[in-house]
């Protein structure tokens, strides 16, 4: 994924050691680089050690945020000394960036406390807060008060502070694609377009007979099709599946590549069950899981909000997105249950993987129409999972986000699964049955419960259950 790129503000104040500002400014310099991070700040020649102090001071910063408004993400405070509040909002408010806020505050030091190295940040970072607070402006902060620049603590700070300015940034304009009606069955699924569209999240849609009839007029020699056939063969193991069916997946997947593209969309809800298998022939779950895997996600059902769930998953870890179903109890224990899909997971969340028949429906449609499947265990390891949904009665969007565990239990079924565990697993379903939600849930193989909860709710606006 493309860089992140902070704006740095570095806060100094005239009766504190100016040394210490200077040292600090050298130093986050040093780790944002160190970790991958583009910083954009004074430089010494502009302000007294590139900090941030009087109100010219501040005017400057600001005009140089502005100046490089499109690519900066997020910014970050940083308090070497106690700092000058004032210059810090001013600088802020007057830049006119709308982006996450991080506010840190380097430690002092037993022992050094005399008047040429005591910090007095721990203070300095309330006032700072109580400025942005008064004027306000949404901010994030550290794990610890205060923190040093060069510990491992401040790396996951900003690695997690990193993980919400993609979010938020993603969040802006995002475009997604309905394909098909929702299914008549899954009443679930139901979601508010125009409360989506309050958050900049927009909504194109398409018929599937749309779809079809576009897919009705590619030959079987188009190179266009031989390439997405000639993908798909490469994607997963195909040996059981017949060579018809392949085509018909091939030029399902071309036109679908050809919309999400003329559209720009960011990702995509598909109608499958089961007009596809009656009227078509396939289910498009290995043409979603290339997708998801490719992170443009696809969700089953034509499930917007599950599909929303997936892209904030892949924008706070940068690594693909699956949705699965809440599905089984797994025996007796209570902080355990199985997640399935039939299923169209994205190929790195498998031990191993092959194409195959959807089992389910294949009775009700037949085995031949249900062609297309991704099937495999879950690979053991840590998971985030995430719900987003529109609750049109009270006009929001509200979520909950958790973390849990893929684990290496016995498990003998079909389809796309695994064994999660999450600590207090009970209390979980019983808000999410209390609350009325969907069964699907959305699934990263990444630990980001933390940024998105500080995300959706700090800086959307939602309304969110952090599970713990």
């Amino acid at each position: 994924m493309k860089k992140t790129t902070f704006g740095l503000i570095v806060g100094n104040r005239g009766f504190f050691p100016d040394a210490l500002a200077k040292e600090g400014r050298k130093n986050i310099l040093e780790v944002l680089r160190k970790n991958g991070f583009n910083p954009v700040a004074l430089s010494m020649q502009e302000t007294k050690y590139g900090a941030v102090e009087t109100f010219e001071d501040a005017r400057k910063c600001a005009a140089l945020f502005a100046q490089k408004s499109e690519k900066i993400d997020g910014l970050i405070v940083t308090l070497p000394n106690f700092g000058d509040e004032k210059g810090v909002a001013e600088t802020i408010k007057r830049s006119g960036l709308d982006v996450p806020i991080l506010i840190h505050a380097e430690p002092d030091i037993q022992g050094r406390m005399a008047a040429a190295d005591r910090r007095d940040s721990f203070c300095g970072k309330i006032s700072v807060c109580n400025n942005l607070r008064q004027a306000g402006i949404p901010y994030t902060l550290t794990k610890s008060h205060t923190v040093k620049i060069t510990s491992p603590e401040f790396k996951k700070d900003l690695d997690d502070f990193a993980s919400v300015c993609r979010i938020i940034k993603g969040l802006k304009n995002a475009r997604f694609g309905a394909i098909g009606a929702r299914t008549g069955a899954f009443n679930t699924v139901r979601y508010s377009e125009k409360i989506l569209e309050l958050s900049g999240i927009s909504v194109e849609t398409i018929d599937l007979s749309e779809i079809l009839g576009r897919v009705a007029l590619l030959s079987d020699k188009d190179r266009s099709v031989k390439r997405k056939l000639s993908a798909i063969e490469n994607y997963t193991s195909t040996e059981s599946i017949p060579p018809d069916k392949l085509l018909k997946m091939a030029k399902f997947g071309r036109v679908v590549d050809q919309w999400v593209n003329e559209q720009r969309l960011d990702g995509t809800a598909i109608q499958c069950w089961t007009s596809l298998q009656e009227f078509f022939g396939i289910v498009p779950c290995t043409l979603m899981s290339m997708m998801s895997e490719s992170l443009v996600p696809s969700a089953c059902e034509v499930d917007i909000t599950g599909l929303l769930g997936m892209y904030i998953l892949q924008l706070a870890g940068g690594t693909p997105s699956a949705i699965l179903d809440w599905n089984n109890n797994y025996g007796a224990d209570p902080d355990k249950c199985v997640l399935f899909h039939c299923s169209n997971l994205p190929k790195s969340f498998f031990k191993s993987s092959k194409m195959d028949y959807q089992a389910i429906i294949a009775g009700s449609v037949g085995k031949d129409n249900t062609y297309g499947t991704v099937v495999g265990r879950i690979a053991p390891g840590k998971t985030t999972f995430c719900r987003t949904t529109t609750d049109d009665t009270a006009g929001i969007i509200s979520a909950y986000v958790g973390e849990g565990e893929f684990t290496n239990d016995k498990l003998d079924t079909f389809g796309g699964y695994g064994v999660m565990k999450i600590a207090n697993l009970q209390a979980l379903m019983q808000y999410i049955c209390k609350m009325g939600l969907e069964h699907h849930v959305a699934v990263s193989r990444a630990e980001k419960a933390d940024a998105i909860a500080e995300a959706l709710d700090n800086y959307m606006g939602w309304e969110v259950y952090r599970h713990e």
